[in-house]
């Protein structure tokens, strides 16, 4: 499955009040790891930037003024996130001033024409309601590092977002299992002594089994088509 993680910076925050994007970051997953491939543009938006957005980006004008203008990048964008599903934060936000982009090109087109979208806020939402959801509170709850963001910035944004989005929908995403060579110097922890007699078996509660299901589902939304793994297996065992 091909995923865009996405995220913008804009001149304001409301494209009906004809405020532009400025930036643009987008990192590409492919069944749930990074690639390496990335869209990452400064765009001159062809008007002010307010100076409430500048305190939350630091993107000024002046920055702004050499870059080159949406309609000469679309189609490396349009390119970029078609058919993939977009993981945006906060996604009416971002997805409302891409259509407004999109709707001034000559041959005009909205994001849902290009691409599935997956709202990340409004899967936190339901993973732990009644609590703040921003990425700052994410980050902080997934443990993921976000001391280098003292302003918001797309691509940043963007990184620490697919971070949080692989935690949020399938927990630890590196077994960190040793695939040395043979011949390597790494050391056998040798055989276990297993007596499964020991073993002592606590089925799950009421509200274990809950919060279990609420998971399945979580990633079941997530993963569309391709389906939860764990259901899949439990299907068969039973």
């Amino acid at each position: 499955m091909r995923q865009i993680v996405l995220d913008t910076e804009t001149t304001g925050l409301e494209p009906e009040e004809g405020h532009r994007i400025i930036e643009i970051g987008a990192l590409e997953l492919i069944d749930r790891s990074l690639t390496g491939r990335q869209f990452h543009k400064y765009i001159n938006p062809e008007r002010e930037v307010d100076a409430g957005a500048v305190e939350v980006h630091g993107l000024s004008d002046e920055f702004l003024d050499d870059k080159p203008r949406f309609a000469e990048i679309a189609e490396e964008f349009i390119e970029f996130i078609r058919g993939a599903e977009l993981i945006i934060h906060n996604a009416a936000f971002d997805v409302g001033f891409l259509d407004a982009e999109l709707a001034r090109l000559p041959e005009p087109t909205r994001v849902i024409e290009l691409a599935r979208v997956l709202d990340t806020l409004e899967l936190a939402r339901e993973l732990h309601p009644g609590q703040r959801n921003s990425l700052d509170a994410l980050c902080r709850r997934y443990e993921v590092d976000n001391s280098n963001r003292t302003l918001h910035g797309a691509l940043l944004d963007s990184e620490l977002l697919a971070d949080v989005y692989l935690l949020m929908t399938g927990g630890q995403v590196d077994l960190g299992l040793d695939l040395s060579p043979a011949g390597s110097t790494t050391q056998s922890l040798g055989a276990v002594d297993y007596d499964p007699s020991r073993l002592r078996v606590r089925a799950a509660n009421a509200d274990e089994c809950a919060a279990h299901e609420q998971r399945l589902q979580a990633i079941e939304q997530a993963a569309g088509e391709s389906g939860c793994l764990w259901r899949t297996l439990a299907g068969r065992a039973s």
